[in-house]
């Protein structure tokens, strides 16, 4: 078989030639080209493992090698799931600094102590800030570097291996794919899809990518028969027989790996093993046992294996060394690493047949022969990967009392760099090991640094197994894994004697009441009760002030009084004394929510942003969230649903900046239900799927199934809104909801049995939540609620038996009401709605009443609303006046735009009960035939509309707007309306001036 010479090192398995691939190179220099003139580009290549992913990076930058285009590699390493963060990327900046040198320590100047996280070569790490924010300024950072060094020249950044990446990195990349903007950048990623398993981490990045325009994926598909026919030619130098390539072609199925393995064989038709293990390490057992030992070796080594540490664990001499892995080299199953320090397996599937062939026994000797290399020189590793790798080695070498100090250390390290969930995993790991490890190292165990607030290791003294649940609770919490969380703090308050330790114990209860809310398995107050119990006549202490804030906040969302005000304000005066600032800031937030609600809604907001500006200023990203999601809330609540959708987006875009992924789900919830009233059903859709993919909080999630049944209510799907309906009520476990979601769990209940004639049911739903008072920051949904209610039993007068009981379920709607607010335009246009409602379903269906709830809702921005209720006032003229001719051209004045609105919303519901009236009244929805314009009728050149020409006449007439009103059958709000909007495109002062341009021009004829 011809040989072949690859770097240098003779070869006979590797074809030379670069077989198909011509479409994905195609895309990939289209990529570098747009990247070229600013447009940054990203790729995410996937195939099964040995489909070819490297190879195709590799030509693909061979291509660009020769431009001015820097390009920097990294690889996640598998160790990544014990605790390795950012590998990928501090391998890519290790890459641009040896390359660059002076540039990238200028474009990182000023920033040299917080990317010395990523990259320990720029200096020493600064002390660790706030946790949030410190990790999205260090995401913003390593964007905004990248960005500086693809100002001017074209930067190809590639990381492989996305299926064995840590969940910092996969954020870090997220990061990037969204926020890098106006630079020469290529980000290309690889990953192995038969890796990514149904709960694989990967799984949900990837479809988060797919979201964003910016990122493009690419699937290698395996070779054809053709293809395979010239790997096989490229590797044995003539083209194969029939045989050869039918027996390779149907072993390999295509996978051009397993076609040079087969290729390579003696014998690529027979005398292979079944085995994918067998097969990949017949190549193996060819090399002298010398080579076979360093392969052994590289394997458990991790990834790769630098040539030092090597060297160390084989303890052989250098020539022997180095002909073994010239062996290994020469026979493709090793190579160099990117940066030329070290060597890994040319392809991870031989890696791991390796490992599966080592004895248990074998694996945990060398294990600890790395480990014990590593304490003799730390030197042999990067700074950044030294207290991971040293943790896994010692932990898989079954050596409780050196692993646990190691992993212990690598979880702190981890923390510092905000690698909450890699910190979780060895946090986890670290419980494992305690009881195995000797009562000496456990006693001299010390805390690296205070644990967020947590009392308990603040002392100095020996760190126990309570204080490593206590970072253990927070790492789930703050990686978003609450369930993991939740058993934390469980297996603490065990070992917790809450007489002897009352601080610590109401520490772990308070983040428990956090995490039961979070989850939708209670509301979080008996938890948070037992923690105001402890701290209770407890000297002043940050734990006691996170508490009462804490309480306050709950009760805020509750139905507050008096107290609740006082227990914020005592919150935030003990938070001074103790100076626990952002606990302040948290009790602040809740004082200014509890402003708003209590009518002061002006100086609410006020103070809401004025925290949220000091927040964004000390980088409190932890608390940035909640300031978001309260202050788009608030506006909702008060009626201002334009500025509360604006809000909301605003908050998006903060949130997406900071990485805050629950509380773009809050948001995302809030936001939908907004959307749906606002007429925006498209954006409310897209809100809904956010909320329902983004959080780890339940509420969110379940919020999102009642917006998406709502919409499916109003689009006429009543099985979907049914199948919405039971999804949210199964996500939320729990009898005591919080009122909130009472409601809106109510409001879709009512309007489901509505839409299928289930009366009864509607009452019921409403009966049940409608016994005690409405809670804060509710007027939205109460209304939303009494429309649907009102609705259903007007909507219901035809129907058999619904006349029994009414009086006493529109007295229940009325009483229910009083006291809800009806201050401003959108809560007045609700009043005046739900009141024609009422009317409506008493037969009292006065046109005049209709008139008025459309003249409210006109100016309200409630497109649906405001359709029904002209579906219903046209249907109140054809009662009251019969059939007549002025009655039918009047009723189908008011219901043309009502059906204009239902097609355009896509309100099926609507739009044939809209079809359903006209039929019955014999009304012509058809647009009345204009007149033509006379032959003189001068050009507009202001771009007015046929309506607004109507009113221009009217001014010219010197009619006032209610007279502009009456005329047109219009409300006065929106004769208004258009004489602004007429002052406005002729660019007029006044109506003076409107009337005399009229007069002039012709306009008004």
């Amino acid at each position: 078989m011809p040989r072949v010479i690859l770097d240098g090192v003779e070869s006979r398995s590797v074809s030379p030639v670069f077989v198909g691939r011509g479409r994905e190179l195609a895309e990939l220099a289209d990529g570098l080209a747009r990247a070229r003139v600013g447009e940054p580009q990203a790729f995410v290549i996937g195939g099964e493992a040995g489909i070819g992913k490297t190879r195709l990076l590799g030509e693909f930058l061979t291509l660009a090698g020769p431009t001015d285009a820097v390009t920097a590699v990294g690889s996640c390493v598998e160790l990544g799931a014990d605790g390795l963060p950012f590998a990928p990327v501090a391998a890519v900046l290790r890459s641009l600094h040896r390359q660059l040198g002076p540039a990238l320590t200028d474009a990182a100047r000023g920033r040299e102590g917080e990317l010395a996280r990523l990259l320990p070569e720029l200096g020493e790490a600064g002390s660790p800030g706030d946790n949030a924010l410190g990790r999205a300024r260090l995401f913003e950072l390593t964007t905004r570097l990248l960005e500086r060094l693809a100002a001017d020249r074209p930067l190809i950044v590639a990381v492989e291996d996305l299926h064995w990446s840590d969940r910092s990195t996969r954020e870090l990349l997220g990061y990037l794919f969204r926020s890098v903007q106006n630079a020469r950048l290529l980000v290309l990623a690889t990953y192995r899809t038969d890796d990514i398993h149904r709960r694989h981490p990967l799984r949900p990045f990837l479809a988060e990518l797919d979201r964003l325009r910016s990122v493009r994926r690419i699937e290698l598909a395996r070779f054809t028969r053709g293809e395979v026919r010239a790997q096989i030619a490229g590797i044995t130098g003539s083209r194969p027989a029939p045989a050869l390539l039918h027996s390779v072609f149907e072993r390999s199925e295509g996978n051009p790996f397993f076609v040079e393995e087969l290729t390579a064989s003696d014998s690529p038709s027979r005398g292979i093993s079944e085995s994918l293990r067998d097969l990949l390490l017949v190549r193996v057992e060819a090399l002298p046992e010398e080579a076979q030992d360093v392969l052994r070796i590289v394997a458990e080594g991790g990834s790769s294996v630098e040539h030092g540490l090597l060297a160390a664990v084989a303890e052989r001499p250098e020539g022997d060394l180095l002909a073994a892995l010239r062996a290994a080299v020469g026979a493709h199953l090793l190579t160099p690493t990117a940066d030329g320090d070290g060597y890994c397996f040319r392809h991870a599937l031989m890696r791991e047949a390796v490992v599966d062939d080592l004895l248990p026994g074998e694996r945990a000797r060398l294990n600890r022969r790395f480990a014990e290399a590593l304490e003799r020189a730390g030197h042999l590793v990067p700074a950044d990967q030294h207290a991971a790798r040293l943790a896994s080695y010692w932990y898989h070498a079954g050596d409780p009392a050196r692993a646990l100090p190691a992993v212990l250390d690598a979880a702190a390290q981890a923390r510092r760099r905000y690698a909450y969930a890699e910190a979780l995993r060895l946090l986890e790991r670290a419980l494992e090991l305690w009881d195995g490890a000797p009562e000496e190292v456990r006693a001299a165990l010390r805390p690296a640094e205070p644990v967020w607030g947590y009392p308990g290791n603040g002392t100095g003294g020996p760190v126990g197994a309570v204080d490593v649940l206590a970072e253990a609770t927070m790492a789930g919490l703050l990686s978003g894994q609450p369930e993991r969380a939740r058993a934390m703090s469980k297996r603490a308050l065990r070992l917790i004697d809450e007489r002897e330790e009352p601080l610590p114990a109401a520490w772990f209860w308070l983040q428990r009441a956090r995490m039961a809310e979070g989850l939708g398995r209670s509301d979080g107050r008996p938890e948070l009760d037992r923690a105001r119990e402890l701290v209770r006549g407890l000297p002043p202490s940050t734990v006691h002030a996170q508490v009462l804030a804490h309480d306050a906040a709950w009760r805020s969302m509750d139905r507050p009084g008096p107290e609740t005000f006082r227990t914020a304000e005592r919150a935030v005066e003990l938070a001074r004394a103790v100076g626990a600032r952002t606990t302040e800031l948290y009790a602040r937030i809740t004082l200014a929510c509890l402003r708003a609600d209590a009518g002061e809604a002006e100086e609410g907001l006020a103070e809401l942003s004025a925290v949220l500006d000091r927040l964004l200023r000390r980088g409190e990203v932890s608390l940035i969230g909640r300031c978001l999601v309260n202050r788009s809330a608030i506006l909702a609540a008060v009626g201002r649903l334009r500025e509360a959708a604006d809000a909301g987006a605003e908050g998006m875009a903060v949130a997406d900046r900071y990485g805050l992924e629950d509380t773009k789900g809050w948001l995302a919830a809030n936001q939908s239900d907004v959307l749906v009233d606002l007429g925006r059903w498209d954006e409310a859709d897209a809100a809904v799927a956010t909320a329902r993919r983004v959080p780890a909080s339940v509420r969110p999630r379940a919020g999102a199934m009642l917006q998406a049944g709502r919409l499916a209510v109003l689009r006429g799907d009543e099985a979907l809104a049914r199948s919405e309906l039971a999804g949210a009520r199964a996500e939320i476990r729990t009898p005591d909801l919080r009122p909130s979601f009472t409601i809106e769990l109510a409001r879709l209940e009512v309007e489901v049995a509505a839409s299928e004639g289930r009366i009864d049911a509607a009452r019921e739903a409403f009966r049940a939540v409608t016994g005690e008072p409405f809670p804060s920051f509710t007027a939205g949904l109460v209304w939303g609620l009494l429309f649907a209610a009102a609705g259903a039993e007007a909507e219901s007068r035809g129907l058999p038996g619904a006349g029994a009981g009414r009086g006493e379920a529109l007295e229940r709607i009325r009483a229910a009401m009083r006291p809800v607010r009806r201050g401003g335009t959108t809560w007045a246009a609700f009043g005046r709605l739900v009141d024609a409602q009422l009317a409506r379903a008493e037969g009292r269906d006065v046109p005049g009443v209709w008139a008025e709830a459309v003249a409210a809702l006109e100016p309200a921005g409630l497109p649906y609303h405001l359709a029904e209720a002209r579906r219903c006032w046209a249907e109140a003229l054809l009662g009251a006046e019969g059939p007549s001719g002025p009655a039918r051209e009047r009723a189908a004045a008011v219901l043309r735009p009502a059906r204009a609105a239902a097609r355009s919303l896509g309100a099926r519901t609507l739009l044939r009960r809209v079809e359903q009236l006209a039929a019955r009244g014999r009304l012509s929805l058809d647009p009345p035939a204009q007149e033509p314009a006379p032959a003189s009728a001068p050009a507009d050149p202001f771009g007015l509309t046929r309506r607004e020409l109507d009113v221009l006449s009217l001014v010219a007439a010197g009619r006032s707007n209610r007279q502009i009103a009456q005329e047109l059958f219009i409300s006065p709000k929106t004769a208004s309306v258009h004489v602004s909007n007429i002052l406005a495109k002729l660019e007029v002062s006044g109506r003076g001036e409107a009337a005399a341009l009229a007069h002039r021009l012709g306009l008004s004829l």
